[in-house]
């Protein structure tokens, strides 16, 4: 695949023995992953997506975001509930 750069956006990795693949050093330069770091991977149909764990988390904001229908503060909410638990008690 080719990028609207002209630069592969996709590259042919080999599986070793012991299920492990070697990510490209671009594609970690461009992602910002660096050795020992911690990312997410999940599937789509049959490929693989690897996400920074920023970026899953940012990703998992957008989406409750979306979902939510009231637009209090979920934060709030919760010290709300918990002060009149508080007085209650």
């Amino acid at each position: 695949m080719m990028s609207k750069t002209n630069h592969p956006t996709a590259e042919r990795v080999v599986i070793d023995a012991a299920g492990r693949l070697v990510v490209p050093a671009r594609f970690r330069r461009a992602m910002g992953i660096r050795g020992r770091d911690t990312v997410v991977v999940g599937m789509v149909g049959d490929s693989l997506r690897i996400h920074t764990v920023d970026g899953a988390l940012e990703r998992l904001q957008r989406m409750a975001r979306r979902k939510r229908t009231d637009r209090t503060s979920a934060v709030d909410a919760f010290i709300a509930e918990r002060r009149n638990e508080a007085e209650r008690e």
